[in-house]
């Protein structure tokens, strides 16, 4: 099993001084699981920010992920070099694919087989997929196999539950990240989760992630303000009842926010 903690911090959309800021307020709160990507630009902030907060490298869960445009097999290992660089670290915990080649123009084996090289390498501990279709996963486990994929992150909250994928990768045995858990702070108005919210004595966005990781999902919430990374932890001992989870598991209708142009064909 892979050692991915069940609570991160997403840093997508946050740039300079305030992924600087969301960073070290995360570490000093107790966030130990950072989350960026190439095409964010902000892993050298992401990288100051953790070299700043003075936080034991061992005890720091660091991803990043491969941009589309660096999946080809001479591109692959050069650009994790740079992301480590970038990152002030030999290392990262966790490098993953982040979408599927554009039009499947890159066979997946080849990007996963330099993947794998590079965990070989050891520029990273593990390795992983984001934003893949069954079809997409089927051939990244006929490349390296099932037990050498950490993780598939996907995009799953209230309004997306993404079902199909979550339970082809489940039987995979492949472990699971949730991203944009919050659904953009659509959970903050549904009335549903308003409602469990206030039988908790929590707030929507608690309720939200502790839906999230009771279903044994890691999940990573980001947010600019200290008061919102702080309170969102919390989620960690909320326990939903049968009941609850339910009601919220009702809310599926399908709303996926991260839907760029060069997609795939989702399941």
């Amino acid at each position: 099993m892979n050692n991915i903690p069940a609570f991160g911090l997403g840093t997508f959309r946050l740039k300079d001084q305030q992924v600087i800021d969301s960073v070290s307020n995360g570490l000093d709160l107790g966030y130990r699981h950072i989350d960026t990507a190439q095409i964010y630009g902000n892993e050298a902030d992401v990288g100051k920010a953790i070299a700043a907060a003075k936080v034991a490298r061992d005890e720091l869960f660091v991803t990043t992920k491969i941009w589309t445009e660096n999946l080809s097999k001479d591109k692959l290992i050069p650009s994790l070099k740079e992301s480590l660089a970038k990152l002030q670290m030999d290392q990262v915990d966790l490098t993953l694919i982040h979408w599927p080649a554009p039009n499947d123009s890159i066979a997946v084996a080849t990007y996963m087989e330099a993947l794998a090289e590079a965990k070989a390498q050891g520029l990273t501990k593990l390795i992983g997929v984001s934003n893949f279709t069954i079809a997409h996963l089927k051939q990244a486990i006929d490349a390296v196999g099932a037990s050498e994929i950490a993780t598939q992150q996907i995009e799953i909250h209230p309004f997306l539950q993404n079902r199909k994928v979550v339970d082809f990768t489940r039987s995979q045995h492949i472990h699971l990240t949730a991203y944009m858990p919050l659904a953009y702070g659509k959970v903050m108005t549904d009335p549903v989760i308003v409602e469990i919210a206030k039988a908790h004595q929590a707030n929507p966005a608690q309720i939200a992630l502790a839906w999230s990781l009771q279903q044994g999902f890691a999940t990573i919430p980001s947010s600019t303000k200290r008061a919102n990374l702080e309170s969102n932890l919390a989620a960690k001992d909320i326990r939903l009842t049968d009941a609850e989870m339910d009601a919220i598991s009702r809310l599926d209708r399908n709303d996926r926010l991260a839907n760029p142009d060069f997609a795939p064909q989702w399941d």
